[in-house]
């Protein structure tokens, strides 16, 4: 079974921004004032921010996307400097090291065959064959490195639209599943409270002008 996320810091203020807006239904308002001596609206609300986590888990699936939307459109960002560094070094180190290597093992195959002495001739022999390991190994890693890059190209990035409506929805269901059943269910243990459940308000969509002067509910 696959445990819902855990709520991130940085989204802590739209938890808090839906437990006031939950605070903020009729049906919530109406009990509290039937129920003056009872819960407060400061009781409810540390009590909800409290319980943040189990309360954020009644919408684990909507947080779940609205996290893997996010977390694709950081990455396809990378911070300046570091992220047109590394690329250049990874081309240029298996050049370097492999010509490097070609003239290492130039000049001592020369002296080789010119029979010089001393350690010269092998020194330059070994190390020209540990930088053409070097551009070898380097090599390979500069290819696996352009081939990330080329499938992470063709992976077309989220909106900003995209991750802001994910947003949005995760909100709804927060509110909708997570934070106003609690608070009912809190005020309903109170008999006095006699709370009457209602539609909460959409945070999603407006509620029109019309609304006002009559009794119809808001509808898309």
């Amino acid at each position: 079974m696959t445990h819902p996320p855990r709520l991130r810091p940085e989204d802590r203020a739209d938890f808090a921004a839906a437990v006031d807006l939950a605070l903020g239904t009729a049906d919530i308002r109406d009990a509290l004032a039937a129920d003056p001596g009872g819960l407060t609206t400061a009781d409810l609300r540390a009590d909800a921010l409290a319980r943040a986590d189990a309360l954020a888990a009644a919408a684990a699936e909507p947080y779940r996307v609205y996290l893997s939307l996010r977390g694709a459109a950081r990455r396809e960002t990378p911070p300046g400097g570091a992220g047109g560094l590394l690329p250049a070094l990874a081309v240029l180190t298996p050049l370097v090291a492999g010509t490097s290597a070609a003239a290492l093992l130039l000049v001592g195959g020369v002296l080789r065959a010119a029979r010089a002495s001393g350690p010269l001739p092998g020194s330059l022999a070994a190390a020209g064959w540990t930088l053409a390991l070097v551009a070898a190994l380097s090599g390979l890693v500069a290819l696996a490195a352009l081939l990330r890059t080329a499938l992470r190209r063709d992976a077309v990035p989220p909106a900003p639209d995209q991750v802001e409506h994910a947003r949005r929805v995760w909100r709804q269901a927060l509110l909708d599943h997570g934070v106003l059943p609690h608070l009912r269910h809190l005020l309903a243990s109170r008999p006095e409270a006699a709370i009457t459940p209602r539609s909460p308000a959409d945070t999603l969509t407006p509620c029109p002008a019309r609304a006002r002067k009559d009794t119809t509910p808001c509808s898309d």
